[in-house]
């Protein structure tokens, strides 16, 4: 791991080019001799939402000044910026506004607000660039790396999207300070998810110092954020398209997924979510006799975590909502399991009647309802 605060810088290779990334205390001031560059002479379109402009809106005052034209897009907070009608909102707006091929567009916000800013400058004009600056710690370690954009629908999320790479992703750790703990709770769930697949030695650094994390120790969260970062890129520079190794990244997100679109997009927090779709994927690679080093572990790490409980959810509703998980294929869900700590598997064939039967005991479970889950 890094000295306490130290920028970490390093590269994603992408076969489209490149994307700059700089992780910690002073990240911003880092990459801004380039990211003035990159806007020096064009129109950039500054996308967030008004609770991050208030809190942070200021510190991005020297990379306005750089441009020839702003114009400051707001979108929603959370999951509900993620919509067909968002996104034609931005279009117009930005077609409006004169924008040309050689604009530049700065995603300054949560996880929602990358995916639908990269949504937007990957389709508008058939593509502009665009830059990631993530203002959550679940955005800094996962969403605003590796090129993934994409919008819900009312069947799932991340339904229509497109790969579309940023230029720049400027993970500032200032920027956290503000984060409730409910926030540091789900971003620490992706690193969790990173780790247990990519990075014992970071696994190991997360049990160590959990409490420190959640409390936002911040000389703490930007090593976790670069060392999270640096696990991703490894895997996206090797398979950018999500055909291979880069499907371990959807490590709890598969049923996560489920569980989100069946309780209604927002009402549960995506990162407590996928911790509930960890624990899930480890009870079926228990049934496949596999990472029975990581298993006690990974079940103590996120005791410690006390994800948000997914309360009141239909089984039925979440089985219908893995029916149609983007990641599926005509011959059926292919799930991503440990084999053991720093290693795992994808496209792992479950027959569906496992699951159908496995859900409901699994649900009651994370609600509270049932103390225990056995096999």
């Amino acid at each position: 791991m890094s000295e306490p605060n130290a920028v970490q810088r390093f590269p994603l290779r992408h076969p489209r080019g490149q994307t700059e990334i700089a992780a910690g205390e002073g990240a911003f001031d880092t990459l801004l001799p380039e990211l003035a560059k990159w806007v020096e002479g064009r129109h950039l379109f500054l996308l967030s939402c008004p609770r991050v402009r208030s809190l942070h809106g200021a510190s991005l005052d020297p990379l306005r000044r750089c441009a020839a034209r702003v114009t400051e897009l707001e979108t929603l907070d959370g999951e509900a910026a993620k919509t067909l009608a968002c996104a034609g909102e931005l279009w117009s707006a930005m077609a409006a506004a004169g924008g040309k091929r050689d604009s530049r567009l700065l995603a300054f916000g949560g996880g929602s607000v990358g995916d639908l800013g990269g949504f937007v400058a990957g389709s508008f004009l058939r593509g502009i660039e665009f830059a990631q600056a993530p203002t959550t710690l679940l955005a800094q370690v996962d969403a605003a790396i590796g090129g993934k954009t994409g919008i819900d629908l009312p069947e799932g999320k991340n339904l229509v999207g497109l790969f579309h790479h940023p230029a720049f992703v400027v993970a500032e750790s200032a920027w956290l300070r503000t984060l409730p703990v409910e926030e540091l709770r789900g971003g620490l769930a992706e690193a969790i998810k990173m780790a247990a697949l990519l990075d014992s030695g970071l696994f190991s650094l997360l049990e160590r110092d959990l409490e420190w994390l959640l409390a936002g120790d911040g000389q703490r969260l930007g090593p976790v954020a670069a060392a999270a970062a640096r696990a991703k890129v490894r895997v996206v520079e090797i398979d950018p398209e999500e055909r291979a190794e880069r499907k371990l990244l959807n490590f709890g997100h598969t049923l996560g997924h489920a569980i989100e679109t069946a309780s209604g997009h927002g009402s549960l927090r995506h990162g407590d979510a996928v911790a509930w779709g960890m624990r899930f994927a480890m009870l079926l690679a228990r049934r496949e006799g596999w990472a029975a080093d990581l298993a006690p572990r990974l079940d103590g790490l996120l005791d410690r975590l006390a994800p948000g409980r997914p309360r009141a959810i239909s089984p039925e509703a979440v089985l219908a909502a893995l029916r149609r998980d983007k990641k599926a294929r005509e011959r059926g869900l292919g799930w991503v399991l440990p084999r053991r700590l720093g290693e795992g598997c994808w496209d792992v064939a479950v027959p569906a009647e496992v699951i159908d039967a496995l859900v409901p005991r699994f649900l009651a479970f994370a609600a509270g309802e049932r103390g225990s889950l056995d096999l």
